[in-house]
């Protein structure tokens, strides 16, 4: 009788660092850091800053440095960004609080973006199905900079769901990060601003950088609007497309006299 052929030594690791490594292992785990992230945020309640201030052991650029840290992690353990761009402006002033937002914005959308890129990107490509789904897919796929631009700009979408469908589609970082930098500051400045005054709710710049948040949201709407319409519009074609291909395989019957097209056959006639 022929003897069982042994096992490779180590077999039963690899099957485990396969399974460890399998797409949906990855996206269990980035499921559980982001639910561990958000329990956090819960449990330690960061937008406490606006209401206690800083720590007074630490100031100058350091703080700035630190604080810029912190708003990078916590924007990726999803603290709305609204609240620590206020935060910057209260605690540091127009110009270091600016700075620091936006130092922290683009850290976060790094760190969210890698997670959902190396944890998450195998398991979900799969499903990215539906007529929005592929849509939205297609135009970050095709488009990375100005569509993540626009989407900075005008913030209508989460800024934590932005991240996690950019790193889904197959945008690259280069043009998220820079579109990030870019599109997120006027935004962030308007926050910054109102942190900043809020002691003199009747000042110019107060007033002024409110009614940029406003019509920031407003703007945000109408873009979001003429978008549905937009990415409604392939699918249709598509769809239109799908509907007459059918017909036009079907040669019509030749009219009397007609000369049938190079490399056909005349219909009805025999060799």
């Amino acid at each position: 009788m022929l003897a069982p052929a042994p096992r490779p030594p180590g077999s039963l690791a690899v099957r485990c660092s396969r399974t460890l490594l399998s797409p949906r292992s990855r996206l269990s785990m980035l499921a559980l850091l982001l639910l561990t992230a958000a329990g956090l945020v819960l449990l330690y309640e960061p937008q406490r800053l606006l209401s206690s201030g800083w720590p007074p052991q630490t100031s100058g650029a350091g703080a700035v440095l630190l604080f810029g840290l912190a708003y990078g992690v916590c924007t990726a353990a999803f603290v709305p960004r609204p609240v620590l761009n206020l935060a910057a402006g209260a605690l540091f002033g127009t110009a270091a609080g600016l700075t620091a937002a936006v130092a922290g914005t683009v850290l976060g959308a790094g760190i969210a973006f890698t997670l959902g890129r190396v944890l998450g990107q195998d398991a979900l490509r799969p499903l990215v199905r539906g007529r929005w789904l592929t849509a939205a897919d297609g135009q970050l796929s095709r488009h990375g900079f100005r569509s993540m631009l626009a989407i900075r700009l005008f913030p209508g979408v989460p800024f934590a769901a932005a991240n996690y469908c950019a790193a889904v589609s197959r945008m690259g970082y280069v043009p998220f990060l820079l579109a990030t930098a870019i599109g997120t500051v006027p935004n962030t400045a308007a926050y910054v601003v109102a942190g900043a005054q809020a002691g003199s709710p009747g000042s110019p710049a107060f007033l002024f950088s409110a009614g940029f948040i406003v019509l920031s949201g407003l703007g945000a709407a109408v873009v979001a609007w003429r978008k549905r319409h937009d990415l409604r519009a392939p699918v249709a074609d598509v769809d239109a497309a799908v509907a007459v291909a059918p017909e036009a395989d079907v040669a019509p019957d030749a009219a009397p006299g007609a000369v049938p097209a190079p490399g056909r056959e005349p219909v009805g006639t025999a060799p």
